[in-house]
């Protein structure tokens, strides 16, 4: 699937503003006279995917900006066989970007076994930090559902065989990918429930599984519920995220999406939790260290 079959399918209707010259004029001045500028404290993006073409005009300037920011490892996941490359030629030219391995459901259709076969052959020659990004996606299109659903179990099976954390992708499937982890859960089975804005009720399910919940932009918008809903979980549970170049936070909402975004996702938790800044930075980078193994 090409790069933007694949955006318009996961997000229908999604257009990026470019980024001019009067925009990135606009983008470095808030940079400079945010607090976040330069920030001191070293954060991770757990869920970004800067191989994509939306980044091809400006990667390394964006990749320098994450930096500034305090960004200092991104992780990558891919999105099937035609993103591969693409993904690992990115961790060559930036050793601080990290790749995972899997078939995103969304990339799901009659190419089960071509893909998959794909996933197996590249595990037992490269390092990846994680399966993912992998799961279920029932919002858009449920023709290939039985299809997703059989994918993800047996990567799940690849993930426990090579000792790998999963990465899952669950819209609109969020008890369905809950049930089937608690189905295959052994002990030995971690991962990140990416994109999480489900009930206080599902969040504690996923506690008891021992994953963790990736936040990204969708807690800065206005009028989000997700606030209310994290307020009450434990940051020990939580990692940081961008899913960039898709859902920037607030105040860039509709634009592209980046990793130098993440220090206003982590101000706002900060500020949902009552807590400091540099409380949410370390702790959500350490359950990141802890999950990866890259």
């Amino acid at each position: 699937m090409k790069f933007r079959e694949f955006s318009h399918k996961v997000y229908p209707g999604l257009q990026f503003q470019k980024q001019s010259r009067k925009n990135t004029f606009i983008h470095d001045t808030f940079l400079r006279t945010f607090p976040l500028q330069k920030n001191k404290h070293m954060l991770i993006d757990t869920h970004t995917h800067l191989f994509l073409k939306e980044f091809d005009e400006d990667r390394d300037e964006m990749m320098k900006r994450t930096l500034e920011n305090g960004v200092k490892k991104v992780y990558l996941p891919n999105i099937d066989s035609s993103t591969t490359s693409q993904m690992l030629q990115m961790e060559e030219d930036y050793d601080w970007a990290k790749p995972m391995i899997g078939l995103h459901p969304c990339s799901v259709e009659n190419n089960v076994q071509k893909e998959l076969a794909h996933i197996e052959a590249y595990l037992k020659k490269h390092k990846f930090a994680a399966i993912g990004e992998i799961g279920l996606d029932f919002y858009w299109d449920t023709t290939y559902k039985e299809q997703q659903i059989e994918v993800f179990k047996k990567e799940i099976d690849l993930a426990l065989a090579y000792d790998l954390p999963i990465v899952i992708h669950a819209r609109n499937s969020l008890d369905e990918c809950i049930e089937i982890v608690q189905a295959k859960q052994n002990g030995h089975l971690k991962g990140i429930f990416h994109c999480f804005s489900g009930t206080l009720e599902q969040a504690n399910k996923i506690i008891d599984l021992d994953f963790l919940m990736g936040i990204g932009g969708i807690v800065t918008f206005k009028n989000a519920n997700l606030p209310k809903i994290i307020k009450d979980i434990n940051i020990k549970y939580l990692v940081l995220e961008t899913d960039s170049p898709y859902l920037a936070p607030t105040p860039h909402r509709g634009k592209r999406n980046e990793s130098s975004y993440i220090p206003l996702i982590a101000e706002k938790i900060a500020e949902v939790q009552g807590i400091s800044m540099g409380e949410v930075a370390a702790v959500t980078s350490e359950n990141a260290q802890q999950l990866y193994k890259l």
